[in-house]
């Protein structure tokens, strides 16, 4: 083995395999590319309810904050949603109003979660959500209560080609 041979192979290391990613494996620390920015994950809640899984990525670009939902139903569904301010309580209502626009109450129910990153505090917990429709369809509202505390977000679906992941780590 020649000097150059010795020198690189000990200075080689093994690099980890880095899993592809998709809207179903996004790790905290990935990047997230959406509407010409870069967002980085910081946070991720697992929600389980019954057999039916589905996520919630938190992404963060400068002290602006999105959430990225996606859950795989007959195909994959994916949302963008910012948290917004509205007075609600539990029972949730069938219908809301937010910003001039009606919202019915599509679906409700409860979800274990498990949270990694900024979400960690909220792992192992139970919530209550509900998910609401505009008239039109093109916007949704969800809802979940955390004990006391109910936090709404607004959104709306996006397709699968408008992101782009890049991977963090592992």
């Amino acid at each position: 083995m020649g000097f150059f041979s010795r020198l690189f192979s000990k200075s080689e290391k093994q690099a980890p395999e880095v899993k592809e990613r998709t809207p179903l494996n996004i790790q905290v620390g990935d990047i997230v590319t959406y509407d010409l920015v870069d967002y980085e994950v910081v946070g991720k809640i697992t929600y389980r309810d019954g057999g039916y899984e589905w996520f919630s990525y938190q992404l963060l670009e400068g002290n602006q904050t999105k959430w990225l939902a996606a859950e795989m139903d007959d195909e994959l569904e994916l949302g963008v949603y910012e948290t917004v301010k509205l007075p609600v309580s539990l029972p949730f209502p069938e219908k809301l109003e937010y910003e001039g626009q009606t919202f019915f109450k599509d679906e409700e129910g409860e979800a274990r979660v498990t949270g990694e990153g900024r979400s960690t505090n909220i792992n192992g917990r139970t919530s209550r959500y509900a998910e609401y429709m505009s008239e039109d369809e093109k916007t949704y509202l969800s809802l979940e209560s955390w004990g006391s505390e109910v936090e709404a977000s607004v959104g709306y679906e996006i397709e699968a080609y408008e992101i782009k992941i890049l991977a963090g780590s592992k």
